[in-house]
């Protein structure tokens, strides 16, 4: 058997939609990252000034919405659906999380089309861990976690095969 510490486990997953201003359209992707989700969706605030798009440094810009335990995964499953259970190797970064895009959220299971949102995709970024990694997070006690005990894109891949049935090319 497996040592349980060094299993890979979903830490979070992040739902996210860039709008590029405050209003009415950023109203229309929070009630629908809410409704998707079941979780409370928070405003995403620019981090550099971008003269081009009018864009300063603590501009509204976007929301998101974390999931977190077994809805998290279930809600992967879902948008999983949309991709058809298969993403390219550059999806993962090297610590093994990994993310894609939904292009139109009428795609997504259960979803209907509301004319007041209007067409809108969302990404989804999944965050693994190994257990243990609450030494290096906590506030007394703090001690490093070991590069043997991180993640690499491999460890990524393998979870996503064997926990969610990905196919990755």
């Amino acid at each position: 058997m497996e040592n349980k510490m060094r299993e890979a486990v979903v830490d979070k997953v992040t739902l996210n939609i860039g709008v590029g201003k405050a209003g009415q359209e950023l109203e229309n992707a929070k009630s629908l990252l809410e409704r998707l989700s079941g979780a409370k969706a928070v405003p995403t605030h620019a981090k550099v000034r971008n003269p081009v798009f009018r864009i300063k440094k603590g501009d509204i810009i976007g929301t998101k919405a974390t999931l977190r335990g077994p809805s998290a995964i279930e809600f992967v499953k879902k948008a999983l659906k949309v991709k058809g259970f298969s993403l390219p190797s550059r999806s993962f970064d090297k610590e093994g999380n990994f993310s894609f895009g939904v292009p139109e959220y009428i795609e997504f299971p259960g979803a209907k089309y509301d004319p007041q949102i209007g067409m809108l995709g969302f990404d989804v970024c999944i965050t693994l861990r190994r257990r243990g990694f609450r030494v290096g997070k906590r506030r007394r006690g703090k001690a490093k976690v070991g590069h043997h005990h991180r993640l690499t894109k491999d460890d990524g891949i393998e979870f996503a095969k064997n926990v969610l049935q990905v196919k990755v090319e």
